[in-house]
């Protein structure tokens, strides 16, 4: 297994991320736009019974983290998941996974560069779209390009800013339900008095956990950044333990205080819900606010997905899973190549959404909807063969455990398997589910060209690190201990 007790040592990078940093990137990695945009969907299709949905989802993202984080605690290792799958499914399903997280957030940016672009465009609606998309893009790609502390204090104001919207939302909604508000009626009728709790019945609710998941992804980020930690094992730890309060808390909470104070069915609720309740609030200036905290959640992923896609390109070629060109390091420790490699399809997409909108853009979106939950499926799977692994030659590495294993570890392989299945049939996610099994079927289909080809596997995590004008090249591990 391609792991080491320090990742960061053994490839290269430089581990300039701090305890507080590890904090807030796992937190960051929850909080996204969907919750604050994307949960009024959610909330329409499944009224005030959203609520369950939501919890149902965290659940299952509690648990794979639970797995994941079992792992990465045991044997640390630079790429965590996709060394994970490598070495517990095979080649073929660690090459799949690496490259369809890969491949899901350099689509991402590209999304999140779109939707910021759009906020500044309420702002300067002079400007046109793809100006301040590549904007946006550029500035983040030049933080990540730094070093990786710069990206790490980004996200963790990024996040700061994110965490502390929620608390004063949780806190002035909690007030008005019991009363304490200025004018507030309080009460939680409103949970009953249009249609009652599942309205739409407990097959919309069922259905409703499938784009949910998909709120949740971006917790998994924290066990990529562990590489890149003074602590990764506690750093990983702490992180994964409080996980669950936060999922209670922070989107089952907020989305309970949404449909409590706001009727489910108002048009307000499903285009922006917590904005909705800051007007029933007679909190002034609503609209710029919201689009002030949602720009912050729209840059905070869009940071992530640099560092993330990145850093995932460069655990690839450990393998020889990409090309070689992708292991040189800047003198701060950076994969700057790797970097840009997702910036690059991100302006690709950028100008796809400027002149293809409805085409290219679109079939780009639909294409990763499913992606993340193969790759959830296959932490699970891992997870199972691994710690029976472990429990066979190295017990003692098993210092945080799946709870109830194995049953519990079966049930979320079952869950998640579910989940996609009901992605297939369900009409509004058909569509997102087949272009991502064409994803799929695309890097299998590299992955066998790799084979066919033999080409070798790369024996040093790290790789060569970006040579200093009149020194020669030297390997990324040298590198990191000279300098």
């Amino acid at each position: 297994m391609t792991s080491a007790s320090d990742p960061a040592q053994s490839s290269g990078l430089k581990p300039g991320l701090k305890q507080r940093h590890m904090n807030l990137i796992a937190l960051g990695g929850v909080i996204g736009a969907g919750l604050f945009v994307g949960s009024g969907v959610v909330i329409q299709s499944a009224g005030p019974a959203a609520v369950v949905s939501f919890l149902i989802a965290g659940l299952i993202t509690v648990l794979i983290m639970r797995m994941l984080a079992e792992m990465t605690i045991a044997k640390p290792a630079l790429g965590s998941f996709y060394v994970y799958a490598r070495e517990a499914l095979g080649n073929r399903a660690g090459f799949a996974v690496g490259w369809m997280y890969w491949y899901f957030f350099v689509i991402v940016v590209a999304v999140e560069a779109v939707a910021g672009g759009r906020i500044l465009q309420l702002w300067v609606p002079d400007v046109p779209l793809w100006v301040l998309s590549l904007g946006l893009l550029l500035i983040l790609t030049g933080t990540n390009m730094v070093s990786a502390r710069s990206y790490g204090e980004f996200e963790y104001w990024f996040s700061s800013i994110k965490v502390v919207a929620i608390v004063v939302f949780l806190v002035v909604g909690a007030l008005y339900l019991f009363g304490f508000w200025p004018g507030a009626q309080g009460g939680l009728t409103n949970l009953v008095s249009h249609g009652g709790f599942a309205p739409l019945g407990i097959g919309a609710v069922l259905a409703a956990v499938v784009p949910c998941i998909g709120f949740y992804t971006g917790a998994e980020i924290v066990t990529i950044a562990a590489a890149e930690s003074a602590e990764p094992k506690k750093a990983i730890a702490k992180a994964m333990r409080s996980i669950i309060f936060r999922v209670v808390l922070f989107y089952v909470g907020s989305v309970f205080l949404v449909v409590a104070i706001k009727s489910w069915d108002d048009p307000a609720t499903a285009v922006s819900p917590y904005a909705a309740v800051l007007e029933v609030l007679g909190i002034p200036a609503v609209a710029t606010i919201m689009n002030a905290i949602v720009l912050t959640a729209v840059l905070s992923c869009l940071n992530s997905a640099l560092y993330t896609s990145s850093r995932m390109l460069f655990a690839l070629t450990s393998n020889g899973d990409a090309p070689k060109a992708f292991t040189r390091l800047s003198r701060s420790g950076v994969p700057r190549r790797a970097i840009l490699a997702g910036t690059a399809i991100g302006y690709v997409s950028v100008i796809a959404a400027y002149t293809s909108p409805d085409l290219i853009f679109q079939f780009l979106v639909n294409s990763y909807g499913a992606v993340a939950l193969f790759v959830y499926l296959s932490i699970a799977l891992a997870q199972v063969r691994l710690r029976r692994r472990l429990e066979r030659e190295d017990p003692d590495k098993l210092t945080l455990k799946m709870w109830l294993f194995p049953w519990l570890s079966y049930a979320t392989i079952a869950l998640m398997a579910a989940v996609i299945l009901a992605m297939a049939l369900l009409p509004s996610t058909r569509s997102q589910f087949w272009l991502s099994a064409v994803t799929l079927a695309l890097i299998l289909l590299g992955f066998e060209i790799r084979r066919r080809r033999g080409r070798p596997v790369a024996k040093v995590p790290g790789g060569p690190v970006d040579p200093v004008p009149g020194e020669p090249a030297r390997d990324a591990a040298s590198a990191a201990v000279r300098e």
